[in-house]
């Protein structure tokens, strides 16, 4: 049962007309204009996103590149086994959006000499040549965590998305008053 489901993980993940790997969906959202989705696509990728300088942003859409990490699969020890950046699209339009994360590319991380895992210099591999360059069996963990992040990413999305809020700021932290010790 837990093989069959692993496998339903990685079929998420499907090749393209540019024989790339995508993650797909199409979410409708009754009586939602296309500026509350925009607006609340740019607020989703300010909060999950803050620190991200490659956003571009157009009247209807978003995209930005970013990575996440992997775990071995293999080894008993978990680790971080590597970095895999993506790329995330948002489109809107009146009542529904879609989004897509394409264009995978893992980088393998390595042991330094202080013992910190860290990405091997020069090192780059696209998902869709990956099964010439990683072991299968590693591979297909590297599948499921992709497949997974994926899926919590669109929930989060969705999340966000069907909110109807203004601008969510965070508030400014009121400093404490201050205390004057030479006055009682």
């Amino acid at each position: 049962m837990c093989m069959h489901l692993a496998g339903a993980q990685s079929d998420q993940l499907q090749l393209n007309e540019h024989n790339k790997y995508v993650f797909y969906q199409v979410v409708d959202l009754t009586d939602v204009s296309v500026d509350s989705l925009h607006n609340n696509s740019l607020l989703f990728v300010k909060a999950y996103y803050p620190k991200n300088k490659s956003v571009q942003s157009s009247d209807t859409s978003i995209s930005l590149k970013s990575k996440f990490l992997l775990y071995s699969a293999i080894s008993l020890a978990r680790h971080e086994s590597g970095e895999m950046a993506f790329s995330l699209h948002i489109e809107c339009r009146n009542s529904k959006y879609r989004f897509w994360l394409t264009d995978f590319v893992f980088t393998p991380y390595e042991r330094n000499r202080y013992a910190v895992f860290v990405p091997v210099p020069g090192k780059e591999i696209g998902l869709e040549k990956a099964l010439a360059k990683i072991d299968k069996a590693e591979l297909d963990g590297y599948f499921t965590q992709t497949a997974i992040f994926c899926r919590q990413l669109g929930e989060q999305l969705k999340q966000y998305m069907s909110e109807s809020h203004h601008e969510r700021m965070t508030p400014k932290k009121s400093l404490p008053p201050k205390i004057s010790t030479g006055k009682w």
